[in-house]
């Protein structure tokens, strides 16, 4: 090996450790998400940097480093689930209610700040198809823009935005018995008599 491809090694395997360093946290929080346990979603990292380290001789920048990996870890992701045929079983797409009209505010995490309604939130992903996951996993949990996510998902704006329709759709059947994300009392809980006739929180 000449020095100037000794060179070249070095650089690539420098520029693999700084990206590692820098997006290990990101990678897994959208492995985890998308597989819903601790050991699948370490080792669909570990597949995705395998990949991704292939691919850096060819990464271009055209694209933001971060959602480049991002689109490498959901297809590590999207490649496991379909072989672990006991993961499908979601919920039916054929015949959900399209009037179902669900205000997210672009970020349901930002509004999920009790801890049992983001819990029954985030567990309502186990229901979706991979897909409609991996479109709310980018879009509505890790924050991305809707031109970030389609490009991670390597699919037009149009049809990540029919992908999240569709999921947040499904998701708010999974979260029916909540009136809404809103964490503000309803009328009825105001009106209702305090037990005990303790002052309640100010």
């Amino acid at each position: 090996m000449s020095t100037q491809e000794e060179s070249g090694s070095v650089d690539l395997d420098q520029a693999f450790t700084e990206i590692v360093e820098q997006y290990s946290d990101l990678a897994y929080s959208v492995a985890f998400r998308m597989l819903r346990n601790a050991e699948d979603a370490e080792d669909a990292v570990q597949e995705a940097y395998i990949s991704a380290f292939k691919a850096l001789p060819n990464f271009k920048g055209q694209s933001k480093l971060s959602t480049w990996l991002y689109r490498i870890v959901v297809n590590a992701c999207l490649m496991k689930i379909r072989k672990d045929k006991s993961r499908a079983k979601y919920i039916s797409e054929k015949d959900y209610d399209d009037a179902i009209v669900y205000d997210w505010k672009n970020d349901p995490e930002e509004a999920a700040v009790n801890s049992e309604l983001r819990s029954t939130l985030e567990g309502g992903l186990d229901h979706l198809s991979p897909d409609l996951r991996a479109a709310v996993v980018l879009r509505d949990i890790q924050g991305l823009s809707t031109e970030e996510s389609a490009e991670a998902l390597n699919i037009s704006i149009a049809s990540l935005k029919s992908r999240l329709h569709r999921a947040r759709i499904l998701l708010r059947k999974h979260l029916e018995e909540y009136s809404s994300l809103s964490l503000l009392p309803t009328q009825e809980a105001q009106a209702e008599p305090n037990p005990g006739g303790r002052p309640g929180p100010r």
